[in-house]
């Protein structure tokens, strides 16, 4: 008797990704996803409508609430849907949606609770991918400090490309984390402090105009904010103080 296939929701947090939107949908493996959740950020273009004509379910919010807020959104939606592994796929055509199979199979099969695309392989790939210079020498800058403060020894750690069991979502207090960029620096350190085991798969780089990043200006904020969580994350580990991303559900 063949195993059931777990359900799968595929989550994307959207702001204005008229543009791109439709393309990043085509290229999701067909019949891979159970349901498909876009949460609109206020978007200024046509995002909801493209979203309702390609027939995914869509949640709006009142005001803008940011990136992390928008994730926030997309994981309480899909938890209340009984998603059992959940995608964050961005809208904006940058991640090749056609690897998500790669992506989720390392979970399928067991072997890690988290999945993330990796996008750093060679400089010259990334940057002939269009990626920022400024952005790729902040992730590399960044990647070997995380490695050795968390004990991994990923080849990136600013992915937004991810994969995740339904597991992780209802343990860490991703409520508590920020409505910012650095949403996606404090779920993955929160995550490596609970203990899930986290792999990683290459995607290809793919910048150009419409593709939304994180701005050069945003970008020293964001970093500050980073070690400011990894300096949270020694002392949780050290037990000498836990903060609220660190408070994990029972």
């Amino acid at each position: 008797m063949r195993k059931k296939q777990p359900k799968i929701i595929v989550v994307m947090p959207a702001y204005n990704a008229a543009e791109t939107l439709e393309k990043t949908i085509a290229d999701l493996p067909k019949g891979l996803a159970d349901e498909i959740i876009l949460v609109d950020d206020v978007s200024k273009d046509k995002t909801v409508e493209i979203a309702k004509k390609l027939g995914l379910t869509i949640f709006t919010h009142k005001k803008n609430r940011g990136y992390g807020g928008n994730q926030k959104t997309c994981y309480q939606k899909a938890l209340k849907k009984k998603a059992e592994i959940i995608i964050m796929l961005h809208p904006d055509y940058q991640y090749d949606s056609s690897l998500t199979n790669e992506l989720i199979k390392p979970i399928l099969e067991g072997r890690f609770q988290i999945m993330f695309g990796s996008r750093i392989r060679k400089r010259k790939e990334a940057l002939e991918g269009g990626m920022p210079w400024y952005k790729y020498f902040l992730n590399r800058f960044l990647t070997p400090i995380e490695n050795i403060i968390l004990g991994v020894n990923f080849s990136e750690h600013l992915s937004g490309f991810r994969a995740y069991k339904k597991e992780v979502l209802e343990k860490l207090p991703f409520d508590n984390f920020s409505d910012d960029f650095v949403f996606d620096q404090q779920f993955m350190i929160s995550a490596i402090a609970a203990g899930f085991e986290v792999g990683e798969t290459p995607v290809p780089v793919r910048y150009f105009s419409e593709s939304s990043s994180i701005r050069f200006l945003k970008g020293g904020k964001f970093l500050w904010q980073t070690f400011w969580t990894l300096f949270l994350f020694i002392l949780f580990k050290a037990g000498i103080y836990k903060n609220k991303i660190f408070e994990f559900r029972k």
